[in-house]
């Protein structure tokens, strides 16, 4: 019988865009970020494979009891949807296909979206509910938030994810998915908030 999903999703902490190091923000962030996820005992803990996300999943893991990062390579830093036109609404379909024009082929990748939805998505087997960490990107922030709501696929592109910013998504069985918190800050100090994310979409 399926039992509920936990999925905690968070774009990894702050890191130098020269070295994909962590910075001394980022690591303070990926610390809080650990010591919050803590209260709910998590059973898993993923990262994507690039630095910034390794290097935040292993400070998140110190916090925790237990659990072992484990690299997935669904939760990378990449394109999970690739809309044509015709799926985009007049208004804004300029915007969003020149947003995708400047994505570098090696970061397209439709079909590491279809295996993440797989993956990370939905109720899981058995009789105990489960709780999962992930560490990885905003693109697929945005996509698993856009799945668990049956959005339209390309609307993943508006979902902004600030570094250490924790979402919780609930697949239980039987019942629709649902978002319970989004980008939520609460574990960091305000000279932390919203970095990586865009000046004109802060609150």
């Amino acid at each position: 019988m399926p039992a509920t999903r936990h999925l905690y999703l968070a774009r990894h902490a702050q890191a130098d865009p020269a070295t994909g190091e962590l910075t001394a923000a980022g690591r303070r962030q990926a610390d809080l970020l650990g010591a919050r996820l803590r209260e709910f005992s998590p059973q898993a803990l993923w990262h994507g494979p690039l630095p910034r996300a390794e290097q935040t999943a292993r400070r998140v893991a110190a916090q925790l009891k237990g659990v072992t990062p484990t690299e997935l390579p669904e939760a990378g830093d990449y394109a999970p949807h690739l809309p044509e036109r015709h799926e985009l609404p007049s208004a804004c379909a300029d915007g969003v296909l020149d947003f995708l024009a400047r994505i570098p082929d090696a970061e397209r990748s439709p079909e590491l979206g279809r295996r993440a939805l797989d993956l990370l998505t939905g109720p899981v087997e058995g009789d105990s509910e489960r709780r999962e960490v992930v560490i990885t990107h905003a693109y697929l922030v945005g996509w698993l938030v856009t799945a668990a709501l049956q959005a339209p696929p390309w609307r993943w592109v508006s979902v902004g994810a600030a570094n250490a910013g924790l979402t919780i998504i609930r697949h239980p069985p039987r019942h629709p998915s649902s978002v319970v918190v989004l980008n939520d800050l609460a574990h960091l100090p305000p000279e932390l908030h919203w970095t990586g994310f865009p000046a004109r979409l802060r609150p």
